[in-house]
């Protein structure tokens, strides 16, 4: 019974001061979580849209292979069993670094 006296004692407040923190902890997760991962997510998109033939890169099924050819959504690599493979686009998490090149 107590407990119900002290939430309701006391003015109350203004609309603002009880929105506020939560547009602030909004903003710091817009801030730290949503802009880092969409800048991400246009560099990975401008990297896709870049590859050309004799490229190297990565799919997010670990596989490591050479770009031979660039289709409209797809892509044919050679991986190290010299085996032709198709993937999709959106399987490629990146391009291979020149330093881990043998």
């Amino acid at each position: 019974m107590n407990i119900f006296i002290l939430f309701f004692q006391g003015g109350g407040g203004s609309l603002v001061s009880l929105l506020l923190p939560f547009l602030l902890i909004g903003g710091i997760f817009y801030f730290l979580v949503i802009m880092p991962q969409r800048r991400q997510q246009k560099e990975l998109k401008e990297l896709i849209e870049s590859l050309k033939s004799g490229d190297e890169v990565v799919t997010n099924g670990g596989i490591i292979g050479k770009v031979l050819e660039v289709r409209e959504s797809s892509l044919i690599i050679r991986s190290a069993d010299k085996s032709n493979m198709e993937i999709g686009k959106s399987a490629v998490v990146g391009k291979r670094a020149e330093t881990e090149k043998k």
